[in-house]
């Protein structure tokens, strides 16, 4: 999953580690909690053995670090072209996994990017997960609700609430991608 998000992330255009880790931040929000970079650092140094990216210094020709002290230019990541076909083999399978919360909200991070017959698989896949989980839920409550108390009682139907916001979203998006549009996007307002 980090390896999708990393790989996409540089095929817009080459970072250092910081900035790929504070775009993963922007890019996945609410989906992912921070990246730490023991997982970024690591993710990066696989993706360069594998030829998939590489590195550079990002200082500028000729400057140097100043005497005695140890700080050396920042490390500026590039996606090479084995990176691209790779980035576009992981966009393409996209099985059950991808139906999942973190592998679904990279993916979708990535739609611009992915073939509408992907993009309408997983959007189907994950609605099928997501009323698995909203039957679930009805089920546990239909059976438990007179033996939970008031607080628990709320945050079932908490979550049976936003499966069903979900399963709504997602037969919104799908409609869009069988219409062969876009979804229609509304700006977030501010408080």
């Amino acid at each position: 999953m980090l390896e999708l998000a990393v790989l996409g992330l540089l095929h817009e255009g080459p970072m250092h580690g910081y900035e790929l880790r504070k775009q993963l931040a922007t890019k996945l929000g609410a989906i992912r909690a921070a990246i730490s970079y023991g997982s970024l650092y690591p993710t990066l140094r696989r993706l360069q053995a594998a030829g998939w990216i590489t590195e550079e210094s990002g200082a500028k020709p000729g400057a140097e670090a100043p005497p005695l002290t140890s700080k050396r230019g920042r490390v500026v990541y590039k996606i090479t072209a084995e990176g691209k076909e790779r980035f576009q083999e992981l966009l393409g399978n996209a099985g059950p996994e991808t139906y999942e919360d973190p592998s679904f909200g990279v993916h979708f991070a990535f739609f611009s990017r992915t073939d509408q017959a992907t993009r309408l698989r997983i959007l189907e896949g994950r609605r099928r997960r997501v009323e698995e989980r909203r039957e679930g839920l009805r089920d546990a409550l239909g059976r438990a609700a007179e033996r939970l108390d008031a607080y628990t009682l709320e945050l079932q139907r908490h979550g049976l609430d936003a499966c069903e916001r979900e399963v709504r979203w997602l037969e919104e998006l799908i409609a869009h991608e069988r219409s062969g549009k876009p979804p229609d996007v509304t700006p977030p307002t501010s408080r």
